[in-house]
């Protein structure tokens, strides 16, 4: 893997031929070491020569979640001696797939988050509280352990949860950034009110965010990151996207206006259902081939997750791809009374509602066989008037209205958490599918 990260700041000509100089090693690799795109290559008469430019990647098949699942040891490009660390994914649509990550995969993945931690302004003097799990199988965790060392800052691995712990930590070592799911940063706010903790004067300025999205497709604030910034305008927010099966990272520079590409990493295309690339603007497919990857790379994979693009150059002087929030993943579309939906656009009519605790949606096949949304509210007031107001907001925002049942608070906050999800769940599909 080559380091350099100036790459990102050349013009997007540069880029190019910088990235397909890569491809070239990449495709040389996966022929030679994999088990899964050497088949590959064999059955679809694939010659490797004649993939010189990104644009030639149209000419071979995507790899999606299915196949890592159904031939997940395929993919191991290594003897198992080289492996030093397992990981799975979160298994958002399915069940989890594990990768195998060799010494050269860690380096590169500490780099990853030295690009990330760069970008989002971190130096070398700031210590970084990490508010995520380091542990159970999660790629995270480690990813930010792993890049605050390569970026030579203090790290204080205190994982997620218990707001008291949070605090006392915070207290005792004056962390200056923490790694964070952003909703987490809410229930901060509420411990420290409750027991007269300071902290618009903390030392905590800085928060990188990961899991939920704060910002809209025109990278304002959404829901979450207005309630998060009006209440802590002292703490700067960053939004970042990831995934287990790119090993690399986006995020948002001090401008806020898309998580940034690391072109060294990993070649990014925007696919429709046809697997043809969708134009700037336009909503597709995150669809990625890794870069320097040697224990578990990939090539064409189709993440699920939906995104617009933007390739205008940066007010920070990047000139790399930008990326907005995700709008949602392909598996979780809902198609509702005419209306396509996202659960994110569900998420912000029910975040922006005071009275709403916390909530699961939940979406099933009805007898007609369409999609239909059932929103599951916890709330001290179980009203009529509540779930009037709930449904007239939907109304406003998404043009639509599920329907609305009560349910004790500790009920879905159990269901959102059980005890082998490293995420929050806000959303159960129900829907009878052919396919992942």
């Amino acid at each position: 893997m080559r380091k350099d990260q100036h790459i990102q700041f050349l013009t997007p000509q540069e880029i190019k031929r910088y990235q397909e100089a890569c491809l070239k090693e990449e495709l040389s690799y996966l022929q030679a070491n994999s088990a899964f795109y050497s088949r590959m290559f064999r059955e679809h008469k694939v010659d490797i020569s004649t993939i010189t430019c990104i644009e030639d990647l149209a000419q071979l098949p995507v790899t999606t979640k299915r196949d890592l699942q159904l031939y997940n040891d395929d993919f191991i490009c290594v003897d198992r001696g080289q492996i030093i660390d397992y990981v799975t994914t979160s298994g958002t649509l399915g069940d989890p797939v594990t990768f195998a990550l060799t010494d050269g995969d860690l380096d590169r993945l500490a780099y990853n988050e030295y690009l990330s931690f760069t970008t989002a302004g971190c130096t070398n003097g700031d210590i970084i509280q990490l508010m995520t799990t380091i542990d159970r199988r999660f790629m995270a965790g480690l990813a930010y352990f792993l890049g605050a060392r390569e970026l030579g800052a203090g790290v204080i691995r205190v994982g997620n949860g218990i707001p008291e712990l949070q605090w006392d930590t915070i207290r005792r070592n004056r962390p200056s950034c923490c790694i964070v799911v952003p909703s987490f940063l809410l229930k901060l706010m509420d411990y420290a009110e409750a027991n007269g903790i300071d902290y618009l004067n903390s030392p905590l300025k800085k928060a990188i965010c990961i899991g939920e999205s704060l910002r809209n497709n025109d990278f304002t604030l959404n829901t979450l990151g207005k309630r998060i910034s009006e209440r802590w305008p002292t703490l700067t927010l960053h939004s970042t996207y990831a995934s287990t099966e790119m090993q690399s990272s986006f995020t948002e520079c001090e401008c806020h206006n898309g998580g940034h590409h690391q072109p060294e990493l990993i070649i990014v295309e925007f696919l429709d259902d046809n697997n043809r690339p969708v134009k700037e603007g336009e909503a597709g497919e995150v669809t990625i081939t890794t870069l320097g990857v040697k224990g578990m790379p990939l090539l064409r994979f189709k993440t699920g997750d939906i995104c617009y693009h933007t390739t205008e150059k940066c007010s920070c002087g990047r000139q790399t791809m930008r990326l907005s929030p995700v709008l949602g993943r392909k598996g979780q579309m809902i198609k509702y009374k005419g209306t396509t939906l996202y659960p994110s656009a569900l998420y912000d009519v029910l975040d922006n509602i005071p009275e709403v605790v916390n909530y699961l949606v939940e979406v099933y096949t009805n007898a007609i066989g369409t999609d239909a949304i059932l929103v599951k509210v916890g709330s001290e007031s179980q009203s009529d008037e509540l779930v009037k107001h709930i449904k007239d907001s939907f109304r406003s925002k998404v043009r639509v209205a599920p329907d609305i049942v009560f349910e004790p608070i500790e009920s879905i906050a159990k269901k959102q958490l059980p005890k082998m999800s490293r995420k929050a769940i806000k959303f159960v599909d129900f829907r009878d599918k052919t396919e992942i």
